[in-house]
């Protein structure tokens, strides 16, 4: 009971309160329970991201959201019926209840299987990642070691970003590069890896999406793009269904962001008369985590030898009306290493620090 307690919530507890518990959990379900541990729905990140797309306020109640209609195992359950619920429907955890539906407990996917992903299947598909900036938010150490070989652990940034989409099945990864190239080149010369990794140098900084254009010949389906300095901790195979049930030609992963101002603020009206103080106002933003799914036919909207930032081309996109969308994660799935204070704070999260 005291393992199924902590992916356990109240029907009036929050959405942004679920979204936190599950990132605390490290879990993408909770069950909801009345009084005495009473199961009466669950709660999923995938229920909670088709709230926030569809408008919905983060502050709306858990009860509003969830399934009511959770499955589970009855005390006295068999093995062999708890993995086959498990295997067929892929859950992360299946709540077990007495006759009265009271949590007592609960079986887990590792339970049975050591590889704790619970990965539908291999995508197969390209990843673009964009290293080739200065790092000037890393100065004074970019000027020495470069943004893409920022170690976290005992490995850069950009190692543990191609092993994640390796352990998706794409393995054909582009790296795009400039600043301290050789430097990047040299390190990887000596790594090995489930992946193929191939060099695209820049003739010139060409910002976030400039160089894609480089990439037009090579790339045919559909692809990854990512900055150099993040970690999605994430289900990318969730995010490939999405992008084409939606139909979307990009799909931006965006993160839930929550930003409390320090300081209590002033609305004023008519040059200076003052209507209100607001005391440390809370804000929650849906902000760019920098990691992307992209149709190739946008490659062909690119300019050669054009610097170009991803937010004017998705600009440009918007203005044409081709489709996109943005796939929402929680907070804590997005791990931003480009400035010190997220570096910090990533090295603290994943107890590297």
């Amino acid at each position: 009971m005291e393992r199924i307690s902590r992916i356990l919530i109240g029907p009036d507890e929050s959405i942004k309160q679920a979204f936190r518990k599950m990132d605390e959990a490290g879990s993408k379900t909770l069950f909801v329970v009345g009084k005495e541990d009473l199961l009466i729905g669950a709660l999923s990140d995938g229920d909670i991201r088709r709230w926030i797309l569809k408008g919905g306020d983060i502050s709306a109640k858990a009860k509003a959201v969830m399934s009511g209609s959770p499955r589970y195992l009855e005390e006295g359950y068999s093995q062999p019926a708890a993995k086959e619920l498990i295997v067929a429907e892929r859950f992360e955890c299946v709540p077990v209840v007495d006759s009265g539906k009271r949590i007592k407990g609960g079986v887990w996917w590792f339970d049975f299987f050591k590889d704790k992903s619970r990965k539908a299947g291999k995508l197969d598909l390209p990843v673009v990642i964009m290293a080739g900036g200065r790092g000037a938010r890393l100065a004074p150490i970019t000027r020495i070691l470069p943004k893409p070989l920022m170690p976290i652990g005992d490995k850069p940034v950009t190692q543990h970003i191609m092993e994640r989409f390796a352990d998706y099945g794409c393995r054909e990864i582009y790296m795009s590069v400039n600043f301290k190239a050789k430097l990047i080149k040299a390190f990887f010369s000596d790594v090995s890896g489930d992946y193929d990794l191939e060099f695209i140098e820049e003739p010139k900084p060409l910002g976030t999406a400039g160089s894609l254009y480089l990439l037009k010949r090579k790339i045919r389906k559909t692809f990854f793009l990512t900055n150099c300095d993040v970690l999605v901790d994430a289900d990318y195979s969730d995010i490939i269904k999405f992008h084409r049930e939606r139909g979307n030609k990009i799909t931006i992963v965006g993160s839930m962001k929550h930003f409390t101002i320090p300081y209590g603020t002033c609305e004023i009206e008519n040059g200076g008369d003052l209507l209100a103080v607001r005391e440390k106002p809370e804000y929650d933003f849906l902000v760019n985590t920098g990691m992307y799914v992209i149709e190739p036919e946008i490659l062909k909207l690119i300019p050669d030898q054009a610097f170009l930032h991803m937010t004017e081309l998705i600009g440009k996109c918007l203005k044409k009306g081709v489709k996109t969308g943005v796939y929402p994660i929680s907070e804590k799935s997005w791990a931003d290493t480009g400035q010190w204070e997220q570096l910090q704070e990533t090295l603290d999260q994943l107890g590297m620090k």
